[in-house]
């Protein structure tokens, strides 16, 4: 679904504010609601690991689907062999580490893509992931509402056969290239779909009252994130769970 909006960029609206004789053009936005999905695929991926960019270039298909939500997590590890990833994040490596954990295994490899927080694969093989996908789905039905120009609401409702959960919010850069000028993929010219920029909790699921969560677009992006997903996973402990519903927010400029 394609909803027309408005919102103010950061700059635009410091700019007005500190001076009220000068009106600024607003930028204008539609952005794509994607909810009613039945997986969500997250890939641990470097710059700097050769097996990597068919496992980019996998995610990148899984990004049209519309029941699909893939999210992209640069990881950090790899930088020690000679290129520095542009999209890494410390945090990306913690959550992939945090799912090993979960699964009482030490082992953490790139490119591996996680279904619904339940199933790891290696992310460049591509039989290997149409048969987790086939076999994953999500037990919980998520809803988006636009209810004013700038607010998202998620919508899940009660389920008492459930446990609690956490909502979090993961803003991503929806493509960029990168030139790899050192390390196992020096000289290639590499595209990335959906980069993970933030992971932040927003809020709980609860299995008697569901949840009702608004979102103001406007503080959820920024010049570099375009998009967000909203994500209802299970805790184990500390450690993540499987993930039980999702929907996403994409902006089209």
């Amino acid at each position: 679904m394609r909803v027309p909006i408005i919102l103010f960029t950061h700059v635009a609206l410091r700019l007005f504010t500190a001076s009220m004789t000068c009106m600024l053009p607003v930028a204008a936005f539609s952005f794509e609601l994607r909810d009613g999905v039945s997986a969500v695929v997250e890939l641990f991926t470097s710059q700097g690991c050769s097996p990597c960019p068919a496992a980019d270039r996998l995610l990148s298909e899984l990004s049209t689907e519309d029941n699909v939500i893939s999210l992209a997590y640069h990881v950090d590890y790899w930088d020690y062999a000679g290129w520095a990833d542009t999209f890494a994040l410390p945090a990306n490596g913690e959550l992939q580490k945090a799912y090993a954990q979960t699964w009482s295994t030490s082992r953490i490899y790139t490119p591996q893509m996680i279904i619904n927080g339940e199933h790891g694969v290696v992310g460049s093989n591509a039989e290997e992931v149409q048969s987790a996908l086939a076999a994953s789905r999500l037990v919980l039905p998520v809803s988006l509402e636009v209810p004013s120009q700038d607010v998202v609401v998620l919508k899940a409702e009660p389920h008492p056969e459930l446990s609690k959960a956490v909502v979090w919010l993961v803003t991503f850069r929806n493509w960029a290239e990168v030139e790899v000028e050192r390390g196992e993929n020096i000289g290639r010219r590499l595209s990335y779909t959906n980069i993970v920029i933030t992971r932040r909790p927003v809020g709980m699921w609860d299995p008697i009252n569901g949840a009702d969560i608004q979102v103001p677009v406007s503080d959820a992006v920024d010049p570099d994130s375009d998009g967000f997903a909203l994500i209802i996973q299970e805790r184990n402990g500390h450690l993540p769970g499987r993930i039980l519903g999702a929907a996403a927010v994409m902006l089209e400029h």
